[in-house]
């Protein structure tokens, strides 16, 4: 049975990871070449999930922490009206005896509302580290692995480059016969100053 190819450009649906098109073009000297990712750094992506769920939880929690604040001023205000429009003793109604904690969180605001994010981010850290280690994990054990493309310096340029160190390393007052006939490596002599 013979295969019959499909026009290019029609009825495709997307294109594959080994087509060239649309690669960056590599800076000179060097060359682009494939691969694929083999493994990832389960320590580096741990503590990149820890950086990056700390971050996260952080400004959540720096938010929480004002929320809080806010919650503790609301019901003082509510209870207030409540014990003002009732007659009855502010212990009395719902929160009346965590009355000293709320005025507290109210008043130290300024401590409160750090406090919750720091611990709202360690949380955090902590929950981003395991996810970060467990991705980790299961990419480095499964069979398939990312497509990546790595810019490398070509033989050619490697090779000027070297012949330019060598260049420098000589000896400024050697005759352009003597830097011929000298090494790759060049030793200092008794009779350079």
């Amino acid at each position: 049975m013979r295969r019959i190819g499909r026009p290019s450009g029609h009825g495709r649906r997307g294109r594959r990871l080994t087509d060239p098109v649309d690669l960056p073009r590599p800076t000179p000297g060097t060359q682009a070449v494939r691969g694929r990712l083999a493994g990832v750094s389960v320590r580096a992506a741990f503590w990149a999930g820890a950086w990056v769920g700390f971050a996260l939880a952080l400004g959540f929690g720096v938010v929480l922490g004002a929320a809080f604040v806010w919650l503790a001023g609301a019901v003082l205000d509510w209870q207030r009206d409540l014990a003002f429009t009732f007659g009855v003793a502010q212990r009395l109604l719902p929160f009346g005896d965590q009355r000293a904690l709320l005025r507290d969180i109210q008043v130290t605001w300024y401590v409160v509302i750090p406090v919750v994010g720091l611990a709202v981010g360690l949380f955090g850290a902590l929950l981003g580290a395991l996810i970060g280690g467990l991705v980790a994990a299961a990419y480095n054990r499964s069979p398939r692995h990312a497509l990546i493309i790595v810019e490398l310096p070509e033989p050619a340029a490697v090779d000027e480059a070297r012949v330019a160190i060598a260049e420098i390393a000589l000896p400024l007052d050697a005759a352009p016969q003597d830097r011929a006939a000298q090494p790759d490596s060049v030793a200092p002599t008794a009779s350079d100053p």
